[in-house]
């Protein structure tokens, strides 16, 4: 059964950083278009500094849609910063209770990764995404209505274009994809970071510079996060300038590369205005020959 159905309620809350309310009207129009009713947290668009306002307010909306029982799906506003900030402090226990996907990605990548070590919620890692000029890209919604609304298996195909797509290897591998923003991973080490053994790590980044690249690889690599992975899926890697000879592709190769696992490059994921979306904590095939990473519908 699709995670959800017309008419089912959602609600979009600022776990992270604050977002322009025209920008999510306009999510919220083509969420309504699918047969679904929205709702705003009550405190996503406050302000403090880079945050939406304090982390009670945030966490207390983000909590609030979780236990709402008419609630569904709940839905970030953005990333930005500021998620690794309350992620630790979720109810897991009630959150198990009446299960739920939250939707988003970039830093709420720190919130997916607690709930997959501390509960049984689902995630997807996506979002209505659009262009510089804030124009929401149909390929986008068509992926992420996919994933919520129909009962199809979920296919993710390699763009030989994308950077990334120089790390792709050969071979298949099979897991639960458990990953996303390559810094909140690393942020989320030792405390919210789930164990990736038996996993297909997903990677993708943004806007990093090269030498926090590196910080973020060496200390998954260093600290064994990384250890008995089954194979890693990697998304865009971009805006983060290249130091000759040093780039972004050239460390991921230097770090992955040991590991011995198929690495599928080239995947239209992360930060792009036609980013492809998928689930969190769900089985996953990649084949490295065929490009493609392959899921299941939600059951």
């Amino acid at each position: 059964m699709p995670l959800l159905q017309p008419d089912d309620l959602v609600r979009f809350v600022s776990p992270a950083s604050r977002a322009e309310p025209r920008a999510i009207e306009r999510r919220a129009e083509v969420l309504r278009s699918w047969g679904l009713r929205v709702e705003i947290g009550p405190h996503a668009f406050d302000k403090m500094g880079y945050l939406a306002g304090s982390d009670e307010v945030r966490l207390a909306d983000l909590t609030n849609a979780f236990l709402d029982p008419e609630v569904r799906a709940v839905f970030a506003t953005r990333g930005g910063k500021g998620s690794y900030r309350i992620a630790h402090r979720l109810p897991f226990g009630a959150i198990n209770r009446d299960l739920k996907p939250l939707i988003g990605f970039s830093d709420i990548t720190a919130l997916q990764m607690a709930l997959l070590r501390n509960s049984a919620a689902p995630s997807v890692h996506g979002a209505l995404t659009g262009n510089d000029d804030d124009q929401l890209s149909d390929i986008a919604a068509h992926s992420l209505h996919a994933v919520l609304m129909e009962s199809e298996p979920i296919t993710v195909t390699s763009d030989p274009a994308i950077e990334s797509g120089a790390l792709t290897t050969k071979g298949k591998a099979s897991g639960p994809l458990i990953g996303g923003s390559l810094t909140i991973l690393a942020t989320a080490a030792g405390w919210a970071l789930p164990s990736l053994r038996g996993a297909i790590l997903l990677i993708e980044s943004d806007g990093v510079a090269i030498g926090q690249f590196e910080r973020d690889l060496t200390m998954l690599v260093r600290a064994g996060h990384l250890e008995g992975i089954a194979g890693v899926a990697i998304g865009h890697i971009s805006g983060t300038p290249s130091n000759p000879p040093i780039d972004a592709v050239g460390l991921l190769r230097e770090y992955l590369e040991g590991f011995g696992v198929p690495i599928l490059g080239g995947l239209p994921i992360g930060h792009d205005p036609d980013a492809r979306s998928v689930l969190i904590g769900t089985h996953t095939q990649i084949d490295a020959g065929a490009g493609t990473l392959t899921q299941p519908a939600w059951a």
